[in-house]
């Protein structure tokens, strides 16, 4: 009897490695993952129209997921860079505001990518297609500006009042939620290849990426509650100290553009059916 038993937890044992073995297979097969270089650029309140001003390198690792051949789960991770300049503005006001900023940008988004032809890595006659994608992330900015020659992080010095007595508004957050969406082609270059590319705009929930939403703030308080850099650093207009007016527009959000190409790679074998 206890061998009979010893003989079935076996086969039962068997069984499954098997099953385990070839369920993970096909999850291989739906899979793939991509290796992206592009560029990534900034619109708000020091560049508010000017698409790829001030472009900087980007790069992004994806990971795809195929429920079927119109549609898949994507996870990735970017990483870009920011940056603006009043100085290059033909906008008088902005001129002489003379506010600049760069930030580094780290993302870590999941969403979902539609094809709109059917589509498969590997497949001779569904081969490529236009696509598009959207989701939500998490972003991580830092921006920063140069002062006396060195990089200056902004957000702990409070350039608006923040974290002061006299504004009562809180230090911003550097993590930051982004809904990810945008456009792309992918093509195949073989049986476990494809080139695609793609451009996407991030919608913040942040009107601080560039480190500029409200109103100057009286520098004298200021300077004294957070420091004479963060005076400096809130006012550094061409006439002089304005203690009082508009600094930014607070009514509308930062955002930020990546766009890359790359190169895909599906994980596992193919398939027998095209659209499993």
């Amino acid at each position: 009897m206890s061998n009979y038993l010893k003989n079935i937890v076996l086969f039962s044992f068997v069984i499954l490695s098997f099953t385990s073995r070839s369920q993970f297979d096909n999850f291989l097969s739906k899979s793939s993952i991509s290796f992206n270089v592009g560029g990534s650029y900034y619109l708000g309140d020091l560049n508010k129209f000017g698409h790829f001003k001030n472009t900087n390198f980007s790069g992004a690792m994806i990971y795809k997921h195929n429920f079927n051949s119109r549609l898949a789960l994507r996870l990735a991770l970017s990483y870009g860079k920011v940056e603006a300049y009043d100085s290059e503005s033909k906008n008088d006001f902005q001129q002489n505001r003379n506010l600049s900023f760069e930030s580094p940008i780290w993302e870590l988004a999941s969403g979902f990518e539609f094809n709109y032809f059917n589509y498969k890595i590997g497949n001779e006659q569904y081969y490529a297609t236009p696509f598009l994608f959207i989701g939500i992330g998490v972003s991580r900015i830092n921006p920063q500006t140069e002062f006396d020659g060195e990089l200056v992080e902004l957000q702990p010095l409070g350039t608006e009042g923040q974290g002061t007595s006299f504004t009562g508004d809180k230090i911003y957050n550097l993590t930051q939620i982004v809904i990810p969406f945008g456009v792309g082609f992918k093509v195949n270059l073989g049986e476990k290849t494809a080139f695609n590319i793609e451009y996407g705009l991030r919608k913040t929930f942040t009107d601080f990426l560039d480190d500029v939403s409200g109103t100057y703030v009286d520098p004298n308080q200021l300077a004294l509650e957070n420091g004479t850099i963060a005076a400096t650093l809130s006012d550094r207009s061409l006439e002089g100290e304005r203690s009082f007016g508009a600094r930014g527009n607070d009514a509308t959000k930062d955002w930020y553009a990546m766009f890359n190409l790359g190169i895909t790679f599906r994980l596992g074998k193919e398939t027998r059916c095209a659209f499993e």
